[in-house]
């Protein structure tokens, strides 16, 4: 199994589009006065010429398949195919039929009529390519032949990449052209012919080896700075395995300035530029993928190796017009408001990533009620308190099973932002990110900055002196500022399918487990609760409020019970989740089967209906309320269980 390597061309579009929108951000007059091209109406012609591959459709669906998360692009695979308005895929959310490929989603399969790829072709197609790849679609290769899907880069067009080409376009083009290149060609030599290698060896002081394969890349090697000995090693290797090595000529390259600590340094530059097919033409990018060295005693170009890149500017003599990649269509769309093409792969990480803001959100709660009692003169009800919040965050599993009095404090503040710790916080707010950067085409940028927000809060406080509690008061209220903010993005924002709807559907559950749990943990012991142990209770399950609107300052068991298990009219309440989550599950496609009812839709009923029918004043009997809550546990998992098995089976799920 491998990652699969970025297609560079590709690369090179990416980050021309990020750099443009930096430095839009950065320097709109300068932009603007400097009447600099847009880059806009290369990329239409780039969008048209992928869409042109399906000429018999007005409105083709195009995908861009890519290695996955892992791959050190993705983000850049991400970004382009929200920018183009593309479905971005893994290997495992498309499948073959017929020898046709089909996107799966929680609807059905759906036809796909062009695929972007971005992973090496090797990787592209178990069956028939490399076998032990995860990565690619079983039987796509056949799809191709069949002429039922086209792919963009075509399988096998790696070949270009290989840098012997180079030593025989001169003469290509003399052969198919009839014609001498309009650019000079850097001075190439393949070694897998005996007299190109000859020269290799008689002038490899001056010439850069480089590898002759796309599929066995390496560093380039600069001759100038062998030895005689390292030289003849190389040669060496070179003889064993010559058809492996191509040698070019060392080139001169430009300097630019770049910021570097504070002053202005020299940087050598290579300018790559890119071209689409038009027609019968080709359109030139106005501008192009300008990288430097990561220093100017190096020469090697490459991200990889400490580089940058630039944004490149072609100004035109006037101002230029503003322009949108929104085309209008040749003829009429039907409009659409489906929300069933819905990848089974993204509606699982939606559904994680609301469990997983839940689950954060109710332990900085519990942190934040817990961390200024500590600070309270000695009250055995107060003790009692901090006994409630330390014990649910032990049944969470944020703090270890034992902790002494005279460590709370420093155990408390470790949770928050201990970088030792995989359970903490800081690692909470990790994970959130992970999962968000899964989604980064299908949330909104402001949604996506908050994220971002809540990682830098815990990951960017690291600092020479420990963490004082009045900094981690303030940072735990920005935190649940930040969750509030996230929350009303996703309400106002997201349209009602089904992915908000799975993301909804996570907090739901997560909630209402969060909630039980609470009660167990801070309620259910052996003994009735004091008042400040239900306060706590409500504190952390944001309740407060409510409960004195009306009943004043009267603190009592069943009402507590009450308003956090019952109350279908309480957004924090048991009985409001599961309200929810049944009217979810209604409108999943999997609800509405030929007969009966499937039985998300049974579990999600029975635990409406036993919300509904309990009484608060019954459950104030200890062993009645931990029969009811153990019963929610188990039945809250089981849906959620059900729901994996039924929608994102087709994919690897989060583990819990």
């Amino acid at each position: 199994m491998g990652n699969g390597r970025p297609h560079p061309g590709a690369v090179g579009r990416r980050l021309c589009i990020g750099n443009r929108l930096v430095s839009l951000r950065v320097l709109p007059d300068v932009f603007r006065a400097g009447n600099v091209q847009r880059l806009a109406t290369f990329f239409q012609q780039y969008r048209n010429g992928l869409r042109a591959l399906v000429p018999n459709r007005e409105n083709p669906r195009v995908v861009l398949l890519t290695p996955g998360p892992y791959n050190e692009t993705w983000f850049e695979h991400a970004f382009l195919a929200r920018y183009l308005g593309f479905t971005l895929v893994e290997g495992g959310d498309l499948t073959v039929r017929n020898s046709r490929v089909y996107l799966k989603t929680l609807g059905g399969l759906l036809p796909v009529d062009v695929i972007v790829r971005r992973q090496d072709d090797s990787y592209c197609d178990p069956l028939e390519l490399r076998g032990d790849s995860m990565l690619g679609v079983a039987g796509l290769t056949g799809a191709v032949w069949a002429g039922n899907v086209a792919v963009a880069n075509a399988l096998g067009s790696g070949l270009l990449e290989s840098a012997a080409m180079a030593a025989f376009l001169p003469a290509l083009a003399k052969h198919v052209l009839g014609e001498e290149l309009k650019m000079p060609n850097i001075a190439t030599w393949w070694c897998g012919q005996d007299r190109p290698r000859a020269q290799v060896a008689e002038h490899l002081d001056h010439l850069v080896i480089k590898s002759a394969s796309p599929t066995r890349d390496f560093a380039p090697v600069f001759g100038a700075q062998l030895t005689a000995k390292q030289r003849a090693e190389l040669m060496e290797k070179i003889n064993a395995n010559p058809s492996d090595y191509a040698a070019q000529e060392q080139v001169s390259l430009s300097t630019v300035p770049v910021a570097h600590k504070g002053v202005l340094d020299a940087r050598h530059l290579v300018l790559r530029v890119f071209a689409v097919a038009s027609g019968d033409s080709y359109s030139v990018m106005p501008g192009g993928l300008a990288r430097v060295t990561s220093s100017l005693d190096s020469l090697v170009v490459s991200m990889q190796h400490g580089g940058g890149s630039k944004d490149a500017w072609v100004l035109a003599d006037e101002p230029v017009s503003s322009f949108s990649l929104l085309r209008r269509a040749k003829g009429p769309l039907p409009v659409s408001r489906a929300t069933f093409d819905l990848p089974s792969r993204v509606a699982d990480n939606l559904y994680w990533l609301g469990r997983y803001l839940e689950r954060f959100e109710t332990a900085v709660r519990a942190v934040r009620a817990v961390l200024p009692r500590l600070f309270v003169e000695s009250d055995p009800s107060v003790t009692a308190a901090i006994y409630v919040g330390t014990h649910f965050l032990m049944g969470g599993g944020w703090l270890k099973d034992e902790v002494g009095e005279q460590s709370i404090e420093t155990e408390l503040l470790a949770l928050i932002t201990d970088p030792k710790s995989e359970t903490n916080l800081r690692a909470g707010s990790r994970e959130i990110l992970r999962v968000a950067r899964l989604l980064r085409d299908r949330i909104s940028t402001d949604a996506w900055r908050v994220l971002n927000q809540i990682h830098t809060q815990f990951n960017d406080v690291a600092a020479p002196e420990p963490l004082r509690v009045s900094r981690a008061q303030d940072l735990l209220d920005q935190a649940v500022l930040s969750l509030a903010a996230f929350s009303g993005l996703a309400f106002e924002d997201m349209t009602r399918g089904h992915g908000w709807r799975f993301l909804d559907m996570g907090r739901r559950v997560e909630r209402a487990v969060q909630t039980v749990q609470l009660i167990r943990n801070g309620l259910g012991f052996d003994f009735a609760s004091t008042d400040p142990e239900l306060a706590m209770v409500l504190e952390i399950a944001d309740g407060t409020l409510t409960y004195r609107s009306r009943y004043l300052n009267s603190l009592q068991f069943d009402l507590v019970l009450d308003l956090l298990l019952l109350d279908e009219g309480n957004p924090r309440a048991v009985a409001y989740q599961v309200a929810k989550l049944r009217k979810h599950v209604d409108r999943l496609p999997e609800s509405h089967p030929s007969s009966g009812n499937p039985r998300e839709a049974r579990l999600a009923l029975s635990l409406l209906s036993s919300v509904q029918l309990a009484e608060a004043r019954e459950l104030v009997n200890l062993p009645d309320l931990d029969r009811f809550t153990a019963r929610m546990i188990s039945d809250l998992k089981l849906l959620s269980d059900t729901l994996t098995r039924v929608y994102f089976t087709q994919q690897t799920g989060h583990a819990q």
